[in-house]
């Protein structure tokens, strides 16, 4: 019988004790089984040991067993020196096996493309170290995040389906990569095969027989948005497995990362068609109206203007509470992003602050490039200092749980170097990447009790049509205020303009 879940303490006493029994009961004079490798991990990483206990409902035999079992599966394998090179490049060729998009819950999609795989058992092998190297590709670049599963069984047959594969994929989930299945969907399936996948579902066990999914291709949209659905299932998704290179899971630069307007650029622009009116009106006047004098400093802004150049860059956006501690960078936030759906909820903080003694370059890359605009994307950091990031979304878009960010860094001998050759030539090992989700808010309502805040007969009016006109009044304002810092000329002209911008922005409030 499951144990009823325990406490953290208690977690933490059943860790210790799983480590303990496991060198008294499966290390002592079998070593050999294992890669060392392995061992050291199950000693110092308290997320691993706990995920096969979460896994076996808190069951320490269990749980137990499934470590011996892969374990020895990761030496038999040699999951742990898997590269590109120890697989046959045809497989990558044909596109079976890839990660690539997110379902509705934000959770990455582990493609199978069934009709692509054909039985023989002279490459079962390999194929299994194919699917090995995907897997633990993921496992080191997002621990602990989930996966969906999909069978892609559309235009497959009885030829494509073999049994002994399937069955080493679902003990992947299973026993080697305990608590890395969100759901298995198995989509279009013939009903040819239904006596197999009876089979299959026997498999499972009960512990993941409930993540199992059967789905048409009408049904699969209740999953998977169509921005992630190929065609060929009805989706919009125009992505094409191809290689080489492998994809990197999706992340791309920022189409846009430029300037973003700030709250006053926006303003200034909506402004300009009633500025140029004003000005013709005091260009026909007796006085011309008097330049505003504006002071250059050499060498860029003064500390003070660019710290207020900063503060305005950052003005709105969320600031993060979280820290990771990367061995270059230090990243806040340590896991998500938060957006909301209103318009002072669409800008998100990224805080990196170098702990190295030298220059560390850093990108920040996106599954989304077309929604986010991002500034700096891409710059260095001196040592001991920190560098704040504004994640804005582009326009009327919205953010998404599938969303990704990445952020890459790497410690840099010169300063001088352009960054651009600089990640030409860094080494690989050398880099360090750090994954970001997405967290949308829920909308707040800021205007969902008028009564609340303002005089009782303004709760008579309709909620949009207060705020419409609200916001008409509060950008009146700002351009009566824009107004009268431009136009300098004299006391009649002044009062000439002033009076022309009352009548005019009050007629255009009401």
């Amino acid at each position: 019988m499951a144990e009823v879940e325990p406490t953290e303490q208690d977690i933490e006493k059943k860790i210790e004790d799983m480590r303990e029994r496991f060198k008294n009961e499966f290390l002592q004079d079998s070593a050999e089984k294992y890669d060392s490798r392995d061992v050291d991990k199950l000693h110092t990483d308290d997320s691993l040991v706990e995920g096969y206990l979460t896994w076996r409902l808190y069951n320490v035999d269990d749980a137990l067993k499934m470590i011996d079992e892969s374990l020895q599966w990761r030496k038999e394998f040699g999951v742990n020196d898997l590269t590109e090179n120890s697989i046959p490049r045809w497989m990558f060729e044909t596109g079976a096996v890839y990660l690539h998009g997110y379902d509705k819950e934000g959770t990455k999609l582990f493609w199978f493309k069934v009709k692509l795989h054909v039985k023989d058992a002279k490459t079962i092998l390999d194929k299994k170290k194919y699917v090995a190297f995907w897997l633990e590709r993921y496992a080191k670049k997002e621990p602990g995040m989930p996966l969906t599963v999909v069978f892609d069984m559309n235009e497959s047959g009885l030829s494509n389906i073999d049994m002994d594969f399937v069955k080493y994929i679902i003990n992947c989930f299973k026993i080697y990569y305990p608590k890395y299945l969100s759901k298995m969907i198995i989509v279009d399936m013939p009903w040819i095969m239904n006596a197999a996948w009876k089979i299959v579902k026997s498999w499972l066990g009960p512990e993941a027989i409930s993540k199992l999914r059967f789905a048409s291709k009408s049904e699969i949209q209740t999953y998977i948005n169509l921005e992630y659905l190929p065609p060929s299932l009805g989706g919009t998704d125009p992505f094409q497995y191809s290689y080489p290179p492998l994809p990197d899971d999706d992340f791309q630069t920022p189409l846009d990362n430029g300037p973003f307007p700030s709250e006053e650029e926006t303003e200034i622009k909506e402004s300009e068609p009633e500025v140029k009116d004003a000005l013709e009106i005091s260009f026909n006047s007796d006085v011309a109206v008097k330049p505003k004098k504006v002071n250059f400093v050499e060498g860029g802004l003064g500390s003070e203007e660019a710290e207020r150049d900063t503060n305005t860059r950052t003005r709105g956006a969320r600031k993060p509470v979280t820290t990771f501690k990367g061995p270059l960078l230090d990243v806040s936030p340590a896991e998500e992003l938060s957006f909301g759906s209103g318009e002072t909820e669409k800008k998100s903080l990224i805080i990196l602050s170098n702990v190295t003694k030298n220059h560390v370059a850093f990108k920040v890359r996106t599954t989304a490039p077309e929604k986010y605009r991002v500034k700096p994307s891409s710059s260095s950091c001196e040592p001991g200092a920190s560098v704040e990031i504004v994640v804005s979304l582009h326009g009327g878009s919205q953010a998404s749980p599938q969303d990704r960010f990445l952020v890459m860094a790497a410690e840099m001998d010169n300063s001088s170097q352009e960054l651009a050759q600089f990640w030409k030539e860094v080494q690989k090992p050398k880099i360090m990447e750090h994954r970001l989700r997405c967290h949308v808010l829920e909308s707040s309502k800021t205007l969902s009790s008028p009564h609340r805040d303002f005089p009782s007969e303004m709760a008579s009016i309709g909620q949009p049509e207060f705020g419409t006109t609200l916001m008409r009044v509060m950008a009146a304002n700002q351009r009566m205020e824009l107004k009268l810092n431009t136009c300098l000329s004299s006391p009649l002209d002044l009062c000439k303009i002033s009076g022309w911008i009352s009548r005019r922005d009050v007629s255009e409030a009401a």
